[in-house]
């Protein structure tokens, strides 16, 4: 959902990339012509080494499974300090990292969640490395509508969502990506990625139910505490509920005016992603 553009964007900017992947022929059908593959792990250091050997900088597009418990090796934390510890053993000139705006919800009204302070120690483990960072918090990603909450010819709701959410579409979020890279040398820097329109959860379903062309949807709406229980029989629907709470409550202000300006203005609207 979020690895692909920003390969794309990479690769139409005239970067020679290289790739870790776990499933050869998988990335083989995926991403584009002209990315080099190495097959590897992040559990293994030597195929991080593999990885870092004729590269200048690292991109790094980890995140934690819904159906992860805290027990879990976790790409964000251990598969992390793998590369953290080869990385400092490199010429590696800059890292870039994908981040979450809304885990600045964690300590609020109570909330306090494990994937939050795994996410929370993987920012620091990065500023604490030494090497020259960019790191992007962005908002909800729109695409978020096809992988997470359209479920045959229905938009998913959970709870009452109480304030605006800057919907970002993941091409945009590519292009500031780039441009990053295209920009920075031995500065650290930290972005807040937020798209052109703030929208409550319902707002946003009813402007991609609106203008979706390709079927016809329906909004449903549950209970979070119902989604709560069947979490406590359910380890993917656990994360989804407190995911759910979190994006529902953050007071999330539009913060991406520096981004803008630097990074430049995203262009798609949640009209265009959902016309498209």
């Amino acid at each position: 959902m979020l690895g692909k553009p920003v390969v794309e964007a990479f690769i139409r900017q005239g970067y020679v990339v290289t790739a870790l992947v776990r499933n050869l022929s998988h990335a083989k059908s995926t991403l584009p012509e002209g990315v080099r593959l190495i097959q590897g792990d992040i559990r293994q250091t030597e195929d991080i080494k593999t990885l870092l050997a004729d590269n200048d900088t690292l991109y790094l597009n980890l995140n934690i499974k819904q159906n992860e418990k805290p027990g879990d090796f976790h790409t964000e934390a251990q598969g992390l300090a793998n590369v953290l510890q080869v990385a400092k053993e490199s010429n590696l000139k800059r890292i870039g990292f994908i981040s979450s705006v809304v885990m600045n919800y964690q300590g609020m009204n109570g909330f306090h969640w494990w994937v939050f302070t795994l996410k929370q120690k993987a920012v620091q483990s990065i500023k604490d490395s030494g090497i020259p960072y960019t790191i992007f918090y962005p908002s909800t990603f729109m695409e978020n509508f096809h992988h997470t909450y359209k479920r045959g010819n229905r938009i998913l709701l959970a709870g009452k969502s109480k304030h605006k959410m800057f919907f970002i579409a993941a091409d945009d979020y590519a292009k500031q990506v780039v441009r990053s890279f295209d920009l920075l040398t031995t500065e650290n820097r930290e972005y807040v990625v937020q798209g052109p329109e703030g929208f409550t959860a319902e707002e946003a379903a009813r402007e991609f139910v609106q203008h979706h062309t390709k079927a016809k949807l329906s909004i449903a709406k549950a209970p979070l505490g119902m989604l709560k229980f069947i979490g406590s029989f359910s380890q993917q629907i656990n994360y989804g509920a407190h995911i759910i709470e979190a994006l529902n409550n953050y007071p999330e202000k539009l913060e991406a005016q520096r981004t803008w300006q630097e990074l430049g203005e995203p262009a798609i609207t949640l009209k265009d992603f959902a016309q498209r």
